[in-house]
């Protein structure tokens, strides 16, 4: 059996719009790495943490909105389609886009980590992949497994060239184009 990947993909990006389409309310599903993928409903504090970051963005860059819950277009030659936790865009910057937004208006991708056996190979690894392989400059994961943050910037070649890493409770600088400065004691709160 050959594996799924990008080049080998279980279906087509139009049949799984499709598939999308067709999926109950309560079902997310996901394109990553050319196989489908059901992301996990968030649970109060992912909801929570999201809430909290949008007061944050909107506190320091009113020009901007942190949406929640957005459909981006991915991946090399944007093959792929994710729902990131969060999108951070210019007001305005989602106009007319559908259900899965060019991420190109996109400033920064942002993710959450989910307790579910995949939130590593999903969260940790093919997300800021497909992010970076977007060109979205700044991805910001939020992991509540390692109690850390991580910004990850400079996309080059499908990968970001720089990633930093900090506990929660430490402040960390979120680079241009978004120039925020977050610190994440906050967090701390929405941990078991």
């Amino acid at each position: 059996m050959t594996p799924t990947t990008a080049d080998q993909p279980q279906m087509s990006v139009e049949e799984f719009e499709e598939l999308e389409r067709r999926a109950p309310e309560t079902v997310r599903l996901e394109f990553i790495n050319g196989k489908v993928t059901v992301k996990p409903m968030a649970d109060g504090d992912h909801r929570e943490i999201i809430a909290w970051l949008q007061r944050v963005c909107v506190r320091h860059r009113p020009d901007l909105w942190l949406h929640a819950k957005s459909g981006l277009k991915t991946e090399r030659y944007r093959k792929g389609r994710a729902r990131a936790d969060g999108v951070l865009v210019p007001v305005g910057g989602l106009k007319g886009q559908g259900e899965w937004s060019e991420a190109d208006a996109a400033l920064m991708a942002v993710e959450v980590t989910s307790y579910d056996v995949d939130t590593h190979q999903r969260d940790r690894i093919e997300k800021p992949d497909g992010y970076a392989a977007a060109g979205i400059p700044v991805h910001l994961l939020i992991d509540r497994d390692d109690c850390s943050v991580v910004v990850f910037n400079q996309p080059e070649d499908g990968r970001y060239r720089h990633a930093e890493k900090v506990p929660f409770g430490a402040t960390v600088e979120i680079p241009g184009p978004v120039h925020i400065t977050l610190d994440t004691e906050p967090l701390k709160e929405f941990v078991d």
